[in-house]
């Protein structure tokens, strides 16, 4: 009698493993379903998830997709989307799977929580208040001060993400964040400033493995300097930090984990690089994106399937990371902050050849209507492998004057800027 095949129950939208990652991923783990939320990404993407395995929809309601989901009786349930972590704890608590508990979620997915959790045990000391209207400023100045930083509570990618320095700077944000007495929710947050690491970005992240018996972090990941606001260009393996500081990234992580609580799954925290040592920015309670294209590239590791096997109670398999001796990169050239429509690309045929470049993928499809802002809108990916540290950012200088994209703005002016105008992490470039 041939045993019976499993079924993974996939929470899938927007997130950090796209549509095609998820099916070959788990395609050797057990039958996929797919629990779609009633979202536009989610839509468009069914029939490539169709090609995967089953697609049904959600209803709308814990107690609905509960029910859904018993009536499934799935061996695993998993989400790769961070707006899907909540719902996927509480299907899997229900159903007696591993996964975040739904208060771990809650916390992870909500920045204010998250804070407090870790400043509650002794791990986090950054000073931080809600803000939900105008007229809270006055306290929550009292409680942060100046510099800050002003983000959503849920969210990533750098959306409605604001620095503020000065009571002007926030007296022009603040009618932005609450059009004509609109209800939000952010977080404001002492600004932490970084030591100078110039050509790297001021901080890191550290790509972790949650289980029952401990944490194990399977990379710490280096990044590119920020494009102002707090847009990010990329990131590579290994980081260019000494041992000692290294330690004290991980060590950090570690607590941070344990204070909120995480047991079960991938989790990507970033952190600063202050002259007091690192301190948190954020804890993510799922995978980090770009980290699969990265980690299948570099290692020969799929880590969408390490969490589907993770999310079926394997914590056999967790790996180790060899990078062979090279330093390996993913690179982004950001879209323009002003609305625009893409027209064209030209160069990718030239950027391929530069030695150290592996590859190019663009994201966005000329027509395309570009909303601007300051949330992280990478136009491409430029990935590769080099001797050293040095050789790839030699790498990147060569190849990202060789790529330029057209723009048409609402105007009907038409703009061309190279990759290398549109990463310019110098005042003129931001």
């Amino acid at each position: 009698m041939s045993e019976r095949r499993r079924t993974l129950a996939v929470l899938y939208d927007d997130g950090a493993a796209s549509a095609g990652e998820i099916g070959v991923g788990l395609a050797d783990l057990g039958d996929i379903v797919f629990l779609l939320p009633p979202t536009g990404h989610a839509e468009r993407l069914r029939p490539v998830l169709e090609n995967f395995g089953t697609v049904v929809p959600l209803t709308g309601t814990t107690e609905g997709d509960i029910a859904l989901a018993r009536d499934l009786a799935p061996d695993a349930v998993v989400t790769y989307s961070e707006r899907m972590v909540r719902r996927t704890a509480e299907i899997a608590e229900a159903l007696g799977l591993p996964s975040h508990t739904p208060e771990v979620a809650a916390t992870v997915t909500d920045k204010i929580r998250q804070r407090q959790v870790m400043r509650d045990a002794g791990v986090d000391k950054v000073r931080s208040h809600p803000l939900s209207s105008p007229d809270e400023w006055p306290r929550v100045y009292d409680a942060v001060g100046l510099p800050a930083i002003v983000k959503p509570v849920r969210g990533g990618g750098s959306r409605d993400t604001y620095a503020v320095t000065t009571a002007a700077e926030v007296a022009e944000l603040l009618p932005r964040l609450f059009p004509e007495g609109a209800e939000a929710a952010y977080t404001v947050e002492e600004l932490l400033e970084g030591v100078p690491s110039a050509p790297y970005g001021d901080y890191v992240s550290v790509e972790s493995v949650c289980t029952p018996q401990g944490v194990r972090h399977l990379a710490v990941t280096g990044k590119f300097p920020l494009l102002k606001p707090f847009r990010e260009l990329g990131s590579f393996w290994p980081s260019h930090l000494p041992d000692d500081v290294l330690a004290e990234v991980t060590d950090l992580t570690t607590r941070a984990l344990d204070a909120l609580g995480v047991r079960y799954g991938i989790t990507h925290t970033e952190l600063k690089l202050t002259a007091d040592g690192p301190r948190v920015i954020e804890v993510n309670g799922r995978l980090s994106g770009h980290l699969n294209l990265m980690s299948r590239r570099v290692c020969g590791v799929d880590m969408v399937r390490l969490g589907g096997l993770l999310a079926l109670g394997d914590t056999s398999q967790i790996p180790e990371f060899d990078y062979g001796g090279r330093v390996h990169f993913l690179f982004n050239t950001m879209a323009p902050v002003e609305p625009c429509r893409l027209e064209a690309i030209h160069g990718a045929t030239d950027v391929r050849k530069v030695e150290g470049i592996d590859g190019i993928r663009p994201y966005v499809r000329p027509g395309t209507d570009l909303a601007g802002g300051v949330m992280t809108t990478p136009l491409d990916v430029i990935w590769g492998s080099c001797a050293d540290h040095t050789a790839m950012l030699d790498a990147l200088e060569e190849a990202l004057p060789k790529l330029t994209y057209v723009f048409t703005r609402p105007d009907g002016t038409v703009r061309e800027a190279t990759a290398a105008a549109l990463t310019d992490v110098s005042e003129a470039g931001a």
